[in-house]
């Protein structure tokens, strides 16, 4: 039989103890769940299966399907913040549903994390129940336990100073009564995790599941085509694997207001000229010659064009004449052939693009 002591002590002792763990178990559900929904995402859906060049290429699907021109010039303007609010919607699609994701990858953080203490206090009583040496048998105890939960949660051996001179002898007891009151606290966690949401978490599953897309998000200056390089402060130039019709900056010809709707790379090739301020002319073939950002840029010649933004300019014409204040004639007159184009056409043309940017031979450090 415990004394009365004994039973006091290995209740202050467990109390003390599960008031510890619990915050730190609640921080390790969310950080687990966020890491185990950015994992789901990435094995079930296309969009995050590959690389980020893969990941535009849903974007521009879905951003067609969708056909809203304000979601096109978010997307245009500020590519980075676009992918990022495109990966934060679907995760919260996903996990937000009626099927209650979100509620399902907690509870399963939450029984694996419960599992994982439940085995530490086992194996801390297993290897110490049988020592002679009283004196430092609550400590060696916390010093297993603490060591078994080194790879699941956050808590440090120096917290839990303040219990180990407790007067804890009755390991089987001290066993059967943190097993009992874990089982207590793993029930009033999951009934607070029932009303959790995305904004309960510190790091949050669409940071983590963009930052897997991360990489240069430098714009051409002539289009705003995004660089491909998958390294931030790469070295090198900045170099896209596809430029757009130059109408999408609203760029215009020379003393007119007609938008020009040639692409940089092809422009890269010709005699024509632009604008850098005041009045400066310089042609596209030496447009290093403008200095930054412009000779930041390796602009390879090439002059087609994604079918996929002849699409996108002929059908939100009347938007970019709009958005602009200028018009598609004279040189920027869009054509029939531009106009015929269908939108299943455009995204045919999207999966020819993605598998030839897949198929290149890249530089170390470049988006494929």
């Amino acid at each position: 039989m415990i004394s009365c002591q004994g039973a006091t002590s290995i209740t202050t002792f467990v109390f003390f103890l599960c008031d510890k763990i619990e915050p730190a178990l609640c921080k390790a559900v969310f950080e687990r769940t966020a890491k185990d929904i950015a994992e789901d995402m990435k094995s079930k859906f296309p969009d995050f299966k590959s690389n980020r060049a893969n990941l535009e290429v849903c974007i521009l699907r879905y951003l067609a399907e969708e056909e809203n021109f304000e979601y096109f010039k978010q997307y245009l303007t500020s590519p980075k913040e676009f992918f990022w609010s495109y990966i934060e919607g679907r995760v919260k699609n996903h996990c937000l549903d009626e099927s209650r994701m979100l509620r399902m990858f907690l509870d399963s953080s939450l029984e694996s994390l419960y599992g994982n203490i439940l085995s530490a206090v086992y194996f801390s009583s297993q290897i110490v129940k049988d020592r002679k040496d009283r004196e430092y048998k609550i400590s060696l105890w916390l010093d297993e336990f603490c060591r078994e939960l080194a790879e699941v949660i956050n808590l440090p051996r120096s917290e839990l100073k303040g219990i180990e001179q407790q007067e804890v002898t009755d390991i089987e007891f001290l066993s059967s009564a943190m097993a009992k009151s874990l089982t207590d606290l793993r029930d009033k966690l999951k009934a607070e995790l029932a009303d959790a949401d995305l904004s309960s978490f510190a790091r949050k599953p669409h940071t983590i599941l963009a930052e897997h897309f991360s990489g240069c998000w430098e714009q051409c200056p002539f289009c705003g085509s995004v660089c491909a390089n998958l390294i931030q402060n790469h070295d090198g130039d900045h170099q896209s694997d596809f430029h757009r019709p130059r109408a999408l900056m609203g760029t215009r010809w020379r003393e007119t207001d007609h938008l020009v709707i040639d692409i940089c790379s092809s422009l890269v090739s010709s005699n024509c000229k632009f604008n850098v301020g005041d009045q400066q002319w310089i042609c596209y073939k030496k447009y290093r010659n403008a200095g930054p950002p412009y000779s930041t840029w390796n602009i390879v010649p090439d002059s087609s064009t994604q079918v996929y933004w002849k699409w996108f300019v002929s059908h939100f014409r009347a938007e970019l004449e709009d958005l602009y204040n200028k018009k598609f004639q004279g040189k920027g007159e869009i054509s029939e052939a531009w106009q015929r184009i269908t939108k299943q056409e455009a995204l045919s043309d999207l999966d020819t693009c993605l598998a030839t940017s897949m198929g290149r031979k890249n530089h170390s450090g470049s988006a494929v």
